[in-house]
């Protein structure tokens, strides 16, 4: 299968304490541990990165099954919360929730449409299996 498309980043410096750009050079960021972490949290990290790409990609998704079903949905938002937790003595793990907002449409059918979405988001389908992500929506 070839591909749509590929993002490449690098990053330097020393991980969590560095830099990361995008080949292209659109995102050019300084990454810093949080300071709930102990860092000094001046910088980006890698779960707020992460949040940022799997609520734009699930909102896309979401649109995607709501113009599929002729769901009238309008001011649609989703808010990805990613946590990092210890994962026993062998390392961290990732947790996410998912808050989806939405209106046009009842509780019922903005359920169906998010549950929907998350089988074809990429970055759902990517995490199944491997991290939890709880789903919450709010119809307005």
């Amino acid at each position: 299968m070839s591909a749509l498309y590929t993002a490449a980043a690098t990053a330097t410096g020393d991980g969590r304490n560095g830099e990361a750009r995008t080949s292209d050079g659109k995102l050019e960021v300084n990454l810093s541990t949080p300071v709930e972490m102990g860092g000094s949290g001046e910088g980006t990290n890698p779960e707020q990165l992460f949040a940022t790409g799997y609520a734009a990609c699930f909102l896309s998704a979401l649109k995607m099954i709501a113009r599929a079903e002729k769901a009238p949905i309008s001011d649609a938002a989703v808010t990805a919360d990613v946590s990092i937790f210890k994962n026993g003595d062998a390392g961290f793990k990732l947790g996410v929730e998912l808050h989806v907002e939405m209106s046009g449409v009842d509780e019922a059918t903005a359920d169906k449409l998010t549950q929907a979405a998350h089988q074809v988001c990429p970055y759902s389908n990517a995490t199944r299996g491997n991290i939890d992500v709880n789903l919450d929506v709010v119809v307005g």
